[in-house]
Parts: structure tokens; sequence; C-alpha cells
């Protein structure tokens, strides 16, 4: 599995119409071979700044799949104008996981 984490910097007053529209966007997401879930978490020090969290089976899943998918269309129709630095977005693979993830996974 594949964890993609997107630091998304909204621009300061727009962080409700975000989340609705992230609300409409996931939509495009979810259905795309290779995806297995998403969380999307708001800072509590910095309120227009959130981190999406997506798990991936396969980084191509994200890059190919996705990216190239009409869905990402969409999904950029509806997002990107949000924010201000564009985001960063890494993908990472576990090494270690907690005796808590171990008992759930």
């Amino acid at each position: 599995m594949i964890l993609e984490v997107a630091t998304l910097d909204v621009k300061p007053g727009l962080e409700s119409a975000f989340e609705n529209d992230f609300d409409l966007a996931v939509s495009h997401v979810e259905g795309v071979p290779g995806y297995i879930a998403h969380e999307l978490q708001r800072s509590v020090e910095t309120p227009n700044r959130y981190v999406l969290l997506v798990r991936w089976e396969t980084v191509e899943a994200h890059t190919e799949e996705f990216r190239k998918s009409p869905g990402y269309q969409e999904w950029k129709k509806l997002l990107h104008h949000y924010y201000d630095p564009f985001p960063t977005v890494e993908h990472y693979a576990k090494v270690h996981e907690g005796p808590n993830e171990k008992a759930s996974s």
C-alpha cells in the first residue's frame, strides 16, 4: 500500500466552500482502479491548511490511473482554484507500524 500525502493550503476565507466542493470531488477518485481510501484533515493551528491522505495500491494508481482519468479533470475544476500555493504531494511506503495498527489490519 502507498500513502499519498498532500498538504493543501486553501485561500483564507474559502474553507467552507472548499470543504463543500471537496465532498463533490471525492466521487471522482473513489472509483479509480487502485484507490483504497482517503481522509481529509484540517489543521487546528492553521485553519486554512488541510492534509489529504489517500491510500493507493500503487503509486501508479495515483499518477497514471487517477491523474490521466476524466475524473481528474473534474477534480481539478472543483478544487485547484482554492490553493495558494499549489499543494505539495508525496508518496510514502510503510516501514513500521505500531501494535494497534497490526491488530486492525
